[in-house]
C-alpha cells in the first residue's frame, strides 16, 4: 500500500518539493504490514546524513520492529491516546539526542541536530511510501531505564514509522482528527523579522 496524501496535501502558499507537501502525521497504520527493510534502512540512512554542528552527529536512534519484546516496552511506555493507536506500527522508533560527549562536555545544539535528523528520516520515509508519526508523549525516564541509557543521552521522541492504514480502525474522535483540515500559521505570522 501507498501513502495516501492527494486528499492530504498542504495548501502552501508558496511552492515547496511535493514531499514536503504531501506529508503529514497520520495515526492510523496498518497492523499487518511488515516493515519493509530497504525503506527502514534508507530511512535511518538520510538521518545518518544529516548536516550537524562540527559533524558531531548527536542523534541515536532505537529501533522496535512490531512483535519483539523492545516494540511493546516502547508501547508501554508511550502516554495517553498514543497507547491506542501507536502498536500498529511497523516501528517505533526512539530518537534519542546524545546532550554531553563521552567526556561529559555538553553538546548544546544536540537537540536542534536530531530534530534536523528525525526530519530527513521523515521526508525520506515519505518520499518511499512510507508514513511517519512523531510523539512527545512518553514516559522518557521508562525507556532510559529499559535501554539502559547514559545520563548524558536523552530519549526526546518516539516515532511510529509503517504503512498506511485503514482510518475507521481509529477510535472516533482520532478518525476525526486523520480527516480534519491541515492548517499552519500563515508565513507572514512566522517569520519576526525581515528586512
Amino acid at each position: 500500500m501507498t501513502t495516501a496524501t492527494a486528499d492530504r496535501t498542504a495548501p502552501t502558499e508558496h511552492p515547496v518539493l511535493d514531499v514536503l507537501a504531501d506529508r503529514w502525521s497520520p495515526r492510523a497504520f496498518d497492523a499487518t504490514a511488515p516493515i519493509d527493510e530497504g525503506k527502514l534502512a534508507s530511512a535511518l540512512e538520510a538521518a545518518r546524513w544529516t548536516p550537524s554542528a562540527n559533524n558531531t552527529q548527536p542523534w541515536r536512534f532505537i529501533v522496535a520492529r512490531r512483535g519483539t519484546a523492545l516494540h511493546e516496552q516502547i508501547h508501554a511506555a508511550l502516554m495517553g491516546f498514543n497507547q491506542a493507536w501507536a502498536g500498529n506500527a511497523a516501528v517505533l522508533l526512539v530518537a534519542v539526542a546524545e546532550t554531553a560527549d563521552a567526556q561529559g562536555t555538553p553538546i548544546p545544539h544536540a537537540v536542534y541536530d536530531l530534530g534536523q535528523a528525525v526530519a530527513h528520516l521523515s521526508v525520506q520515509a515519505h518520499h518511499d511510501g512510507l508514513v511517519v508519526h512523531q510523539m512527545s508523549g512518553f514516559v522518557a525516564e521508562q525507556i532510559r531505564e529499559f535501554a539502559d541509557l547514559e545520563e548524558r543521552f536523552a530519549p526526546t521522541t518516539v516515532i511510529a514509522l509503517g504503512e498506511f492504514g485503514d482510518v475507521s480502525a481509529l477510535p472516533e474522535p482520532l478518525q476525526e482528527r486523520e480527516v480534519a483540515p491541515r492548517v499552519r500559521r500563515p508565513l507572514d505570522e512566522t517569520v519576526l523579522l525581515s528586512a
